[in-house]
């Protein structure tokens, strides 16, 4: 249920992230979710690709910063109050998130967390009865 994503370091300058878009397609690369986060002078993109292996390749080939962590894709409904339940989980088992972002399909929503121990994080949440999504069945989406 873990799932591997890539963080970018792009320079804060106009085309950065088109130009990491259009590598990636022209790799074949799909993108199934995506973040950016800035400072003044530089951004990170994080995001899960369809072929994590070739995209640092190709993106590494072309002189982009990669680094690759695990996070875990929780699915629950699209309703309020169900990311607070399982937010309250991880909460009370003692686990910090260092950041998370989420996507909705209809009646269901899809959250990428990054807690600080990944593991500890995605047993806690399926001993809970909470659904996680696998790497494959992400891409799908």
């Amino acid at each position: 249920m873990l799932i591997k994503q890539l963080s970018i370091f792009l320079e804060n300058k106009r085309g950065r992230f088109t130009e990491v878009s259009r590598i990636l397609g022209d790799a074949g690369i799909n993108m199934s979710a995506f973040t950016v986060s800035e400072s003044s002078d530089f951004g990170i993109l994080r995001l899960i690709v369809s072929d994590t292996d070739k995209a640092i390749q190709v993106l590494r080939d072309k002189l982009y910063a990669v680094s690759v962590t695990e996070v875990i894709c929780l699915q629950c409904p699209n309703q309020p109050g169900s990311l607070a339940k399982a937010m309250e989980i991880i909460t009370d088992a003692g686990i910090f998130v260092e950041y998370m972002y989420a996507f909705s399909q209809g009646d269901v929503a899809h959250v990428v967390i990054r807690p600080d121990d990944v593991q500890k994080c995605a047993e806690i949440l399926k001993a809970n009865k909470l659904t996680l999504i696998a790497a494959n069945d992400l891409y799908k989406l």
